[in-house]
């Protein structure tokens, strides 16, 4: 994938933007890179849309600041709309996001919805239903996050004999050799990648910012959940019906987490079809 470097908030920015027609942002989550989408972003040209991924901050070919605070994110959405400023987008945009880029898309249609015309989330559902209805279910799916936030400690256990925690974490996914450890084993890399999880998940930081957490959302929303998600809940998913009213959910079933690269076409054509339903309801 062709791809160019934009400046946005001081920072780096590794960009894909090509075709035409109604533009289409992808948001990757951890521990990607935009080369998430590699399978997805073909069959999106070939629909007729103008697809738009990048690097997040502290992941693939885009910079990396240092310090925990850099990774907030009302930081983060910045970014996004500093991106679409850049490409001089002006039309609403069909936002698609997965893992820790979904928990960024839900910021940015609850603090930016003008600028989007619909949000397909895969696997995570609304912050508020993520935080409150997930349950014991994802309280254990999510025992990783926790060790996250130990500075130091998370990056010597999971990094330790040659990966071999974050090799079983992951499930030894073939993206592990390919393309996460690659990127992750630069100086500096993992702490950043980390720095998403200590920069968000302190309850004290939700407390000063109430009103994203609570917030309700009128945009139309399609979220697809693998039903083996081994990181996420149903539950949560289920229960972000309260504050997405419009929220229409598909579970592929014997899927797990990376739905765009392990169940490619399956996703597309849900999309798509979707997409052709707004056509005729909104």
């Amino acid at each position: 994938m062709q791809t160019k470097i934009i400046k946005v908030n001081q920072l780096n920015f590794n960009v894909f933007d090509q075709g035409s027609g109604e533009p289409i942002l992808l948001l990757h989550g951890f521990p990607d890179s935009l080369q998430v989408w590699r399978k997805l972003i073909p069959r999106l040209l070939g629909a007729g849309y103008r697809v738009i991924a990048y690097d997040q901050r502290g992941f693939g070919q885009t910079d990396a600041p240092l310090g925990v605070t850099n990774y907030r994110s009302r930081q983060i959405v910045s970014d996004l709309v500093g991106i679409l400023q850049a490409l001089q987008v002006t039309q609403k945009v069909k936002l698609i996001a997965h893992d820790w880029g979904a928990n960024i898309g839900w910021r940015a249609i609850l603090t930016q919805p003008e600028l989007f015309s619909s949000y397909v989330t895969l696997g995570v559902g609304h912050p508020r239903a993520f935080a409150q209805a997930g349950g014991f279910e994802q309280l254990r799916k999510s025992w990783y996050a926790l060790s996250f936030l130990f500075t130091g400690s998370a990056e010597r256990l999971f990094s330790c004999h040659d990966w071999a925690l974050f090799r079983k974490f992951t499930k030894y996914n073939p993206e592990a050799t390919a393309h996460w450890l690659p990127d992750l084993q630069r100086p500096g890399r993992f702490t950043a990648a980390l720095n998403w999880y200590r920069a968000n998940l302190n309850p004290y930081y939700w407390e000063k910012h109430p009103a994203v957490q609570n917030a309700t959302v009128s945009l139309p929303v399609l979220g697809i959940i693998g039903e083996q998600d081994p990181y996420l809940s149903y539950a949560q998913m289920q229960h972000s019906v309260y504050y997405a009213p419009n929220l229409t959910i598909i579970a592929v079933i014997g899927a797990g987490h990376w739905l765009q690269l392990e169940n490619t076409e399956l996703v597309f054509q849900k999309i798509r079809t979707y997409y052709q339903q707004l056509v005729t309801t909104f």
